[in-house]
C-alpha cells in the first residue's frame, strides 16, 4: 500500500499544475511521435526497396558481355561481343543449379497502331522470360519456342505501350509496325510498375530475340543471358557454375580476366536494403534529438518542483517520509510524464504515418519493435533525467526544508 501511496501522491502533484504538465510532456510527444513516424517511413522505403528488387525476378542472374582492354584503356562491362546463343543453350544444358534461360537481346524504335504511336524499347527474350521475370500474361498469350526457332513476327506488349496504342481496343490479334516492320500482338503482359531506379517496366514490348536480331537490330550475338537459380540457396551456385562453363567454351586462361560480366540479384538487393536501413537509422537518430530535449525539459521542470515543495518535502520528512520515499515520488512523477507522453507520442506518430502515406502514396510500416523502442526510450529518459532532481529532493535537510520560504 505504501507505494501505491507514493503514486497517488505523485499524481495529485501533477494534476496541481496539469498546464505545465502536459507542456514538459509535450517534447516527449514530439519526440516519440517523430520516432515512430521515420521509422515508419524507413520501414515503407525497405519495404518499397525489395518489391522492386523482387519484380526483377526469381532468383536471377544476369550475364552481360564482360570488359576489354584496348590500347591500355580498360572498356567497361558490355563492351565486347562474346555472348551467343550457343552459350545459352549451354548453360541451359550443363548447369544443374540452373533452372531456366532467357537469351536477350533489345533495339529501339517508333511503334504504330492505326493513327497511334508510340517510341519504346523492343526486347528480344527466350520463352523462359516470364519464368524468369515473374511476369504473366494477363490477355492473350506468351509467344512458344516455335516463335523463337523461327524467328516469327509476333509480339507481346507492355501495359503502357498498350494503353497508348490500343487506349479503346483489344490489342491482342492486332498489328503493328516496328521500324516498318509487321508485328502481330499476341498478348499484353500484367501491370509491372516501376523498377529500382525508378523507370517504368511497363514500358516495353517483347518479341522472340531471334526476331529482333534479324529483323530489328541486325547484330548476331546477345547483349545479355537472364538466368533464373533453382533457388535462392543456389544463386552462389549457380554463378559459379555458369562462370566455369563460359571461361571454358571462351577458351579464356588461367591468368586472363573474364571477358563476361554477372550480376547477382541478391547482391543488388541487399545494397539496397543496407542503404534504406542507413536512412532508417539516419532519421530516427534525428527524431531522437528531440526526445533528448524533451528529457532535459522534464529535469528542468522537476528541478523548479523540488524547489516550489522544499517546504513540502520537509514536512513529510519531519512526519517519518525517509529519503527513499521522496526519492522514490518523484522518480514516479518524471516517470508518469515521461510514460504519458510516450503513450501519445505512439498515438501521434501512427496517426502522422498514415497521413504521410495517404498525401504522399508512400508505404509506411509501424512495427512492434518501434513502438517497444520509442516506449521503452522515454522510460529511460523519464527516469536519466528524473533521478537528479529526485536525489536532490531526497537530500534535503528536513530542518533546512522547514525554514525555506
Amino acid at each position: 500500500m505504501k507505494i501505491l501511496n507514493i503514486i497517488l501522491a505523485a499524481f495529485r502533484a501533477l494534476q496541481r499544475n496539469k498546464m505545465r504538465s502536459f507542456l514538459t510532456m509535450l517534447g516527449i510527444i514530439i519526440g516519440v511521435g517523430a520516432v515512430i513516424t521515420m521509422l515508419a517511413i524507413g520501414q515503407g522505403a525497405e519495404y518499397s526497396v525489395k518489391q522492386q528488387i523482387a519484380s526483377l525476378g526469381t532468383n536471377v542472374l544476369i550475364i552481360f558481355p564482360g570488359s576489354q582492354q584496348q590500347g591500355g584503356i580498360r572498356v567497361g562491362a558490355g563492351s565486347m561481343t562474346t555472348l551467343t546463343e550457343e552459350d545459352a543453350q549451354a548453360i541451359r544444358t550443363d548447369c544443374p543449379a540452373v533452372a531456366y534461360v532467357s537469351p536477350g537481346t533489345f533495339a529501339g524504335g517508333q511503334v504504330i497502331a492505326g493513327n497511334l504511336n508510340w517510341a519504346t524499347l523492343i526486347q528480344g527474350v527466350g520463352v523462359d522470360y516470364t519464368q524468369i521475370r515473374d511476369w504473366d500474361v494477363q490477355y492473350g498469350s506468351f509467344f512458344t519456342d516455335q516463335d523463337v526457332k523461327g524467328a516469327t513476327k509476333v509480339c507481346v506488349l507492355g501495359k503502357t505501350v498498350a494503353d497508348n496504342l490500343f487506349p479503346d481496343s483489344d490489342p491482342v490479334g492486332q498489328n503493328i509496325r516496328i521500324r516498318n516492320v509487321p508485328f502481330k500482338v499476341a498478348g499484353v503482359l500484367t501491370k509491372k510498375g516501376q523498377n529500382a531506379m525508378g523507370q517504368d517496366q511497363d514500358d516495353i514490348i517483347l518479341a522472340p530475340y531471334t526476331t529482333v536480331q534479324r529483323r530489328l537490330s541486325h547484330f548476331p550475338y546477345l547483349r545479355q543471358i537472364l538466368v533464373s537459380a533453382t533457388s535462392s540457396k543456389s544463386i552462389e551456385t549457380a554463378q559459379k557454375q555458369i562462370t566455369d562453363l563460359l571461361r571454358m567454351r571462351h577458351k579464356i586462361a588461367r591468368y586472363e580476366g573474364d571477358d563476361f560480366t554477372i550480376r547477382n540479384q541478391s547482391d543488388l538487393a541487399n545494397a539496397a536494403t543496407a542503404t534504406s536501413q542507413i536512412l532508417t537509422i539516419l532519421l530516427a537518430s534525428i527524431a531522437s534529438v528531440s526526445l533528448l530535449v524533451g528529457g532535459i525539459g522534464i529535469m528542468n521542470i522537476m528541478l523548479v518542483s523540488v524547489t516550489e515543495r522544499t517546504r513540502e518535502i520537509g514536512i513529510r520528512m519531519s512526519v517519518g517520509a525517509r529519503g527513499r520515499d521522496i526519492l522514490t515520488q518523484f522518480l514516479i512523477e518524471a516517470l508518469v510524464l515521461s510514460l504519458l507522453g510516450g503513450i501519445i507520442g505512439i498515438i501521434l506518430g501512427a496517426a502522422g504515418s498514415k497521413v504521410i502515406s495517404s498525401f504522399a502514396k508512400w508505404p509506411t510500416f509501424i512495427t512492434a519493435f518501434s513502438i517497444l523502442l520509442s516506449f521503452g526510450f522515454s522510460i529511460l529518459v523519464g527516469l536519466f533525467f528524473g533521478f537528479y532532481p529526485a536525489r536532490k529532493a531526497a537530500l534535503l535537510n528536513p530542518i533546512d526544508a522547514l525554514r525555506y520560504e
